[in-house]
């Protein structure tokens, strides 16, 4: 097998892949009642989690977030190949969602080792219905806060892409009115730990987003990772990324 120092020899092409990768987390524009941001904090220089954000036709945003199973530039590789796959697939699957998603798990079992697989979550937002159509791979449920101070956990899917050759995903979709505001994560969030070991865990993570009080996308993102530090210490063993999205 070959090392990550065979396949990418010079700090240049280290820095063109680290640039390609940082291009793929950006945002497009967006809709108007819509209020989103996300952050991606990647213990080395190529990491093995993404987010995404697109407009689609229709007022829809498309938005995901996924973690790749191992770090550095393996896992790098993974993720970039679960992105790409997952915009040509959206665009052909159309509104088929849980299509979409069987289109990328069988690309990605079919060019990764037997190993590696991802977590993903897609959602699909519409405008008009207020509606969030999603399909969760494997991944840790984003946690819905309403206005109300209730929370929706978005659990509908099925397997990591890449863990099975067949498997057929199921759509799960929630209705989201002003104020709500949906909020996911990858591993390295909940699984920061302090000086003792103990990890911060889902609990620890929904006391930060209920204590935040944070009406923008940006302040909760912002917050959730003050608090993780707090925590922590500011040690992080795994990529960390957070992404919100509010309805206005």
């Amino acid at each position: 097998m070959l090392s990550d120092a065979v396949l990418m020899e010079t700090p240049s092409e280290w820095a063109a892949a680290c640039e390609v990768q940082q291009r793929f987390m950006r945002f497009g524009p967006g809709i108007e009642t819509l209020d989103y941001s996300a952050r991606c904090r990647q213990m080395q220089k190529l990491g093995g989690d993404f987010y995404d954000f697109a407009p689609l036709p229709g007022n829809r945003l498309a938005l995901a977030i996924g973690d790749a199973s191992g770090k550095g530039l393996a896992a790098a590789l993974m993720i970039s190949n679960v992105q790409s796959s997952l915009r040509t697939a959206a665009f052909f699957a159309g509104q088929n969602l849980a299509a979409a998603i069987e289109a990328v798990n069988r690309q990605v079992w079919g060019s990764s080792l037997a190993d590696r697989y991802a977590t993903l979550f897609y959602g699909v937002f519409d405008k008009a219905s207020r509606t969030l159509r999603y399909v969760n791979a494997g991944h840790h449920a984003p946690m819905v806060l309403r206005r109300d101070g209730s929370v929706t956990w978005l659990e509908t899917g099925g397997a990591p892409v890449g863990m099975f050759p067949d498997w057929s995903y199921e759509e799960g979709a929630i209705q989201l009115d002003p104020g709500d505001m949906v909020i996911a994560y990858t591993d390295g969030v909940v699984e920061s730990a302090d000086a003792d070991g103990e990890e911060w865990g889902v609990e620890g993570f929904q006391n930060a987003v209920r204590e935040s009080c944070a009406e923008w996308a940006d302040d909760m993102v912002d917050g959730i990772f003050a608090a993780m530090d707090d925590f922590s210490g500011g040690r992080q063993a795994d990529d960390a990324t957070v992404l919100a999205m509010r309805v206005q």
